[in-house]
């Protein structure tokens, strides 16, 4: 405890608001200028510029003193790549937040609160799956998120996921479970939870506060589960300083067993005051993992006023919040010591400034030429999907989709099929126990 108070009071640091001036109007043919930003300091949606060899957005950077530490780090150069089908498969979700497309061509669906799977047959959505009642607390209530299905699941039928408890406008912190899907009962069975996150309880104990939880899950090729787990600060001037503090989970990515033990070869393991299930720390706001064909895992992160990034997770490194950021607070004043840079703290591989609240993200693995080698991205402010093509894991162009449908995108996955899924947010910003059922899932197929 002594530990973590002093890592809060090295850390937090708080700076006077700045006002923020419209930019100037730019010409029609360019991309757009920096829009105004209303009371609450969150960026307006960008307008995508569309000119071959120039950035997709032209507004200029949050951070005023911030230095790109390559040149692909940021603003890679527009590409067009394909013409594409788009085909949706529901648009009656409630708040759903990842898609798992199972062998036999239906879809297990999550949608996060009220927490329930749902299933999707030739356009037939199911009631809400049966299973869950052992983990609701109190109300009852849960906050379901991310969902994945085990490499062995033709076999097994095991389904991993994670979700939040929910009481008298309590969010919980993030757990992992296991369980059983059984399609021809609508049901899940033999539910264990693997993990349930420490501390149990977040920094801020609201509804639309403290709601920063990770929660994704990719499993490797060592069979091992990777999991993100927000840092659940409010989002105020004083960053809570728990994801440099490794007696907590906040701000981490974790490495479990799929019983849930600390896996093997985790960095932290015999380190005193420690947790085991540790494996990269320095986190704020993780909302996409992802393993890309050659086995290396990647992460979306949102950043605060810009700095939203895409960084390549690794075992036992740090990734710097809250001390370095290419963000700033909302309010406008720099975080922490206003660094960019510190020795010993790993640079995004790419970022977006000002915030575009990157989320779920998917390498693609189909047969298309035109979209070899790229990562697509959902971006819930950004209201698309944006296509990084790498290089050598640089980004070397950029591609913003559906940006006509003007849809928060919370979930990018590969189909069975070599299409992309696209999960379409209809919670807003903040959660709510009664968001519309208006979201959707969309089948992306390319023309070549």
């Amino acid at each position: 405890m002594k530990r973590r108070l002093l890592a809060i009071a090295l850390l937090a640091c708080a700076f006077p608001a700045t006002a923020q001036t419209p930019a100037p109007t730019a010409p029609a043919a360019k991309p757009a200028p920096a829009p105004d930003y209303n009371a609450g300091g969150l960026p307006r949606t960008p307008s995508y510029g569309t000119i071959e060899g120039q950035p997709v957005d032209a507004r200029p950077f949050e951070k005023k003193r911030d230095t790109r530490q390559f040149a692909e780090q940021t603003r890679a150069p527009y590409r067009k790549s394909t013409d594409f089908k788009v085909e949706v498969l529901t648009d009656k979700l409630s708040a759903a937040w990842a898609v798992a497309h199972l062998p036999d061509g239906k879809y297990l669906i999550t949608e996060r609160l009220p927490g329930q799977f749902r299933l999707l047959d030739k356009g037939n959505l199911s009631a809400p799956l049966t299973g869950l009642d052992g983990l609701k607390i109190g109300t009852p209530m849960m906050a379901l998120l991310d969902v994945v299905l085990d490499p062995e699941f033709a076999k097994n039928r095991t389904i991993f996921f994670t979700y939040t408890e929910y009481h008298d406008r309590t969010i919980g912190n993030t757990s992992i479970a296991r369980a059983v899907l059984d399609v021809n009962s609508n049901s899940i069975r033999d539910v264990k939870v693997l993990l349930k996150t420490n501390p149990f309880l977040p920094n801020d104990q609201t509804l639309s506060m403290g709601t920063k939880t990770g929660g994704r899950i990719a499993i490797g090729k060592d069979g091992f589960l990777y999991v993100s787990i927000g840092d659940r600060d409010n989002a105020g001037t004083r960053p809570w300083g728990v994801a440099q503090v490794n007696d907590t989970h906040l701000g981490k990515v974790v490495r479990i067993t799929k019983d849930g033990a600390p896996a093997p070869g985790n960095p932290f393991i015999g380190v005193a005051g420690a947790l085991p299930e540790i494996w990269a720390i320095g986190f704020r706001s993780q909302e996409g993992l992802a393993f890309d064909p050659k086995g290396t895992l990647w992460q979306t992160e949102h950043g605060p006023r810009g700095g939203d990034e895409l960084n390549i997770i690794e075992r036992g490194k740090n990734y710097g919040w809250p001390i370095i950021s290419h963000g700033i607070d909302y309010r406008g004043g720099d975080i922490a010591e206003g660094e960019v840079v510190k020795a010993g703290m790993e640079q995004p591989a790419y970022y977006w400034s000002p915030s575009v609240a990157v989320a779920g993200l998917a390498f693609y693995t189909g047969k298309s030429s035109a979209w070899k080698d790229s990562v697509f991205i959902g971006l819930l402010n950004g209201r698309g999907v944006s296509r990084l093509k790498l290089v050598n894991n640089k980004v070397v162009e950029e591609e913003v989709m559906l940006t006509d449908r003007k849809a928060r995108i919370r979930d990018v996955r590969m189909g069975n099929d070599g299409s992309i899924l696209v999960v379409t947010d209809s919670g807003g910003t903040a959660m709510s126990v009664s968001p519309p059922a208006t979201g959707q899932l969309l089948k992306l197929t390319p023309a070549r």
